[in-house]
């Protein structure tokens, strides 16, 4: 039974869009599977780890009827990957194996029902709505999502704040170590219920690399135990994480005595340099700030030492305060301006980084001892 007749690419880009939460291994051998359903002459991909799901679909020529089935994604991707961009694939379903030809080239490959295809139940609560462009909440995902955790015990630290209130949009990423925030204004005359969600790691991520550089739309449907991102024909459905998030307003320091302005691609220089002797294990780096002058000191075990000066036009208290390295790269490397200003009060309180004439965005950084 003949499922599709179809251009190679007409396959390949649906299924790459929602290939990217299957997980290579799992307790379950369905979930290493993509759904593929085909009515008329539409073809919907869906994956899913529980968690997550992502749906999208293909305008494909009719074959001989409808279907459904379940095969491996990552097989069927790196199938359609590797053959010429302008094959004509046909796909047909053969006695539990689904057939894949591409000119003198034939693969059989193993299916599962598509019956025993686990789907997400969409909440049926009424949603919170609002609509922004691809554009607008990549760079606010992009601005902090570096902050979010790695496995921490502390769950709902492993993942992304989201917090409507009024007419704006908030996010925040914290490790425990530092904190992001970046906040966007979602048009006027927009007066929302404030409502905040904990959006798992895996989730932003996925939407970090489905997201367009553009300004397509991007809808947003927010319940109190999920929620829908719709772009184009992909419909990305998460749960979300059930927990307290920190309360950020109180770690952002309300005050602040000194402030220095830097030009933020001579400190990223510098700190790439210094970060080379630091320890592995151990990535502190010194900064001390002078009236006129920033020094970066990174030493380590086998007693090398890196030090760098940068001319400031600082003139308040002097400061030698320890970082993380990888914290203040992780910063800099996601800022486009000119000049990142820092924030502080002493060597045992935290930093600010900001972004000059920039409201919307602020990075809390802890120091460590060194």
């Amino acid at each position: 039974m003949i499922l599709v007749k179809t251009q190679r690419d007409l396959l390949l880009g649906p299924l790459q869009s929602v290939s990217g939460i299957v997980e290579k291994r799992h307790t379950l051998p369905i979930l290493s599977n993509v759904l593929l359903e085909k009515t008329g002459n539409k073809l919907t991909f869906l994956a899913t780890d529980i968690e997550i799901q992502i749906t999208t679909l293909a305008e494909v020529a009719e074959g001989d009827s409808d279907g459904a089935v379940t095969v491996s994604a990552r097989k069927l991707q790196d199938i359609l990957r590797l053959l010429p961009e302008d094959s004509e694939i046909t796909l047909s379903l053969e006695e539990n194996r689904l057939q894949l030809k591409a000119g003198k080239s034939r693969f059989n490959l193993q299916t599962l029902p598509a019956e025993g295809f686990p789907r997400m139940a969409i909440s049926e609560t009424e949603p919170q709505k609002i609509e922004v462009t691809q554009k607008q909440f990549r760079h606010l995902l992009g601005q902090i999502q570096f902050a979010m955790a790695v496995q921490d015990v502390r769950y709902y630290l492993n993942g992304l704040l989201l917090l409507v209130d009024g007419g704006e949009l908030r996010a925040v990423a914290t490790d425990g170590h530092r904190l992001a925030y970046a906040s966007m204004v979602l048009g006027e005359n927009i007066s929302l219920p404030r409502q905040e969600l904990i959006l798992p790691r895996k989730t932003v991520l996925e939407l970090n690399r489905l997201l367009a550089d553009s300004d397509d739309p991007l809808q947003i449907e927010m319940t109190l135990n999920q929620i829908r991102f719709q772009l184009g024909n992909i419909t990305l459905v998460s749960k979300l994480i059930d927990g307290k998030f920190p309360d950020y307003e109180r770690v952002i320091p309300a005050s602040l005595k000194n402030l220095v302005s830097l030009n933020r691609a001579a400190l990223l220089k510098a700190l790439i340099r210094a970060a080379i002797l630091t320890n592995e294990k151990f990535r502190g780096v010194r900064l001390i700030l002078t009236p006129g002058s920033l020094k970066i000191v990174a030493e380590n075990a086998e007693h090398e030492e890196a030090q760098e000066e940068i001319e400031t036009d600082y003139s308040g208290d002097a400061i030698d305060v320890g970082f993380n390295v990888g914290y203040l790269l992780d910063m800099l490397n996601n800022a486009s301006t000119e000049f990142v200003e820092w924030g502080f009060n002493d060597a045992g309180s935290s930093a600010l980084l900001t972004l000059p004439g920039n409201e919307n965005f602020k990075y809390v950084v802890m120091p460590m001892r060194i």
